[in-house]
């Protein structure tokens, strides 16, 4: 890109580096498709500004004034998700893994957002609390609430860095755009609809990207399999090309663990990633949780993430299979994955996450092309605004409500929530940086999961169960967790041990849950407890069943019962498991 001294000399560079690597992926894109994207933006920008007009409170601009249906925020619930993490990350994990990355979805996600809606939702939502941060505040006090508010604040500039790194990279390659352009162009479009209209912009704006996303992803899936031979063609080139017939089968799953031992391999995808990383995303993870909280009742609140799990569990078909056709179908990620296979410290110019990427330059024509772009646009724009709004909810309430400036009005908040999306914008491009050092997206985010997630829902779980548990456990605990899960990623890198693939994540994931835990019951032994009175709607034992459930939940038709929906969705996910893991 030319020089222009008006931009810092670290984007000129890495804006290089990408137009280097991503070279042989120039698209020529038709005016049709130019024109699909800017109906696109139009769509997103309008949603925004009618949004603006329902917001009159801090209230209405953080949680929608918490009158939004299910359906809705279960479809937005499931799109925040479908950022960075979810196309990029997951197509490139097919690529590299093959069927083994099923578990990020049928182990990783599933069980564990049906345990959100089922156990915790009822009391996050029946405490009235606004954000998880202010759940730790009223169980454990102020110790554990600033950690934890701090700690999220941190971890959602560094994942929305994440989605504009990707964004901007993918309209760098495929358009030609400058990616300084590129990065600004989708940081402006997402802080002015949500500046304009709060979460709720946020969440509308989720529910037509959950659409787009899925009428771009299918298209290529179905293109792509009829181009390599249908199902059958995709099994033959996966068994003869690097990684060979294992990446056909989910279990156990050893290339992707980095253990040798298949027992190992299985307790690290069930411990590590399907109850520890899952468990700890999916149930304290604000920027899934908040949008529960936007729904009318707890019994709305419950559906909200057991909605989701439905698509969740077929979304793989449309993000993995795609992966795993562009390893063999597209020879620069072909030629890729042999060269890593033969000799894992290679550095080429392709990484694994330009699968999908590449994948579109070969199978789709000018019009899809443009659905396809306006697709990656909508998954990385929805990823960015959920942690965008998440992270201006924490930053107002939890942070400057609570710590720097006390009992002003509502309409101060209101303006610092605005502003507070300003600053995360400014944040995540400057962290958009730091993702660039991640060959594959998914590394990275098990990494800030492992730091943060982890801990977070030890701390949660036995604080939730177990009524004894003291404030000073609570934010000793949660301190520890992160430290030992630090130290074990410094000591992978340092070479104390190697694992390849997202075995260290898992292995500091189980090593910050058991730190937390023991670290909390030994804390709790020399500590006070809160008296009994004050863990009503924060510890389960203590909490009636009239203050979890709705006044007329015994009257909901079967098909809004949280349970009933939740059973459904197990079995769905069981099946899959058995019959396609």
């Amino acid at each position: 890109m030319p020089f222009d001294a008006s931009v810092p000399v670290e984007v000129h560079a890495y804006a290089d580096a990408v137009a280097a690597a991503g070279s042989g992926l120039r698209l020529d894109a038709d005016p049709i498709d130019y024109a699909l994207i800017a109906l696109y933006f139009g769509f997103v920008l309008a949603i925004g500004w009618l949004a603006r007009r329902q917001v009159s409170s801090s209230l209405d601009f953080f949680l929608s004034g918490r009158s939004l249906p299910a359906w809705v925020t279960g479809l937005a619930f499931i799109s925040a998700n479908l950022g960075a993490v979810e196309i990029m990350g997951m197509s490139a994990n097919g690529a590299q893994y093959g069927m083994p990355t099923m578990h990020y979805f049928w182990i990783g996600a599933v069980p564990a957002m049906l345990f959100l809606g089922i156990v915790m939702m009822p009391f996050y939502y029946g405490s009235k609390v606004r954000s998880v941060p202010e759940f730790m505040l009223r169980r454990f006090g102020p110790g554990a609430h600033l950690v934890n508010a701090l700690s999220f604040a941190v971890a959602q500039v560094l994942i929305a860095g994440v989605n504009l790194y990707l964004l901007g990279s993918i309209v760098n390659v495929l358009l030609g755009w400058p990616l300084w352009v590129s990065v600004m162009v989708a940081a402006v479009i997402v802080l002015s609809y949500i500046t304009l209209g709060g979460l709720s912009a946020a969440i509308y704006n989720e529910v037509l990207q959950f659409f787009i996303i899925v009428a771009a992803l299918l298209p290529l899936t179905l293109v792509g399999l009829h181009k390599v031979g249908g199902w059958d063609g995709l099994r033959g080139k996966v068994i003869e090309g690097p990684g060979g017939a294992e990446q056909l089968q989910a279990w156990p799953g050893n290339e992707m663990t980095g253990f040798t031992s298949n027992i190992a391999s299985v307790i690290g995808i069930v411990f590590g990633l399907g109850f520890v990383l899952s468990f700890g995303y999916w149930t304290t993870n604000f920027v899934e949780v908040q949008r529960a909280l936007a729904t009318h009742s707890i019994s709305a609140a419950q559906r909200t993430p057991i909605i989701g799990a439905y698509p969740k569990m077929f979304i793989p078909f449309i993000v993995v299979i795609p992966g795993m056709i562009s390893a063999v179908l597209v020879p620069q990620i072909a030629e890729f994955k042999a060269q890593v296979t033969a000799n894992p410290d290679f550095e080429g110019d392709v990484t694994y996450n330009q699968a999908l990427l590449y994948l579109m330059k070969d199978v789709l024509p000018n019009g899809l092309l443009g659905v396809g772009l306006a697709g990656l646009l909508a998954a990385f724009m929805a990823g960015m605004a959920a942690n965008i709004s998440a992270f201006n909810t924490v930053f107002s309430y939890d942070l400057w409500q609570r710590y720097a400036v006390k009992d002003r009005e509502d309409g101060y908040y209101l303006r610092v929530g605005r502003l507070a999306t300003v600053g995360a914008t400014v944040g995540a491009i400057g962290t958009a940086f730091i993702a660039g050092n991640f060959s594959n997206m998914m590394d990275y985010l098990q990494t800030l999961f492992s730091f943060f997630n982890a801990p977070l829902f030890a701390t949660f779980i036995l604080g939730m169960f177990w009524k004894r548990m003291t404030p000073a456990a609570g934010w000793i605990g949660l301190v520890s967790g992160t430290g030992a899960a630090i130290a074990v990623f410094v000591m992978g890198k340092a070479g104390v041990f190697e694992l390849s693939g997202q075995g260290t994540s898992f292995v500091a994931a189980g090593v910050a849950f058991a730190v937390d835990i023991v670290v909390s019951v030994a804390v709790t032994q020399v500590t006070r407890p809160k008296p009994a009175a004050e863990l009503v709607g924060l510890v389960y034992s203590e909490t009636p069943k009239s203050v979890r459930t709705d006044p007329d939940a015994d009257t909901l038709p079967w098909y809004q019962r949280p349970a009933i929906l939740a059973g459904i969705a197990l079995a769905i996910v069981i099946a899959l498991n058995v019959f396609i893991g």
